[in-house]
């Protein structure tokens, strides 16, 4: 009688580490295109993140934004990393 109450209660404890196995993360990216005006923009996410933009202007060659560090919303072009944005706090409240 104890072998098959020892059998459930390892089954029932193995069944939160399969369903944590199963979810995996987003393997391809969700990309949102939008119109701004006179370019078009891809926001590129992984699993909500946002990690780069595509600006594809109307006249001109396309370029992407990508994170300059881990902070939200510091964005540079990739294809000139060394032009970094200032992004210096004067005052803080």
């Amino acid at each position: 009688m104890r072998a098959p109450t020892y059998l459930l209660t390892g089954l029932l404890a193995c069944l939160p580490l399969a369903a944590i196995a199963q979810e995996r993360p987003d393997a391809d990216p969700e990309v949102t295109i939008r119109q701004d005006g006179d370019k078009t923009v891809q926001e590129y996410r992984q699993n909500g993140f946002l990690y780069a933009i595509k600006i594809t202007p109307k006249h001109g060659k396309p370029y992407f934004l990508v994170r300059a560090d881990g902070s939200d919303g510091n964005f540079i072009r990739s294809d000139q990393p060394d032009m970094l944005i200032p992004a210096w706090e004067i005052f803080k409240w």
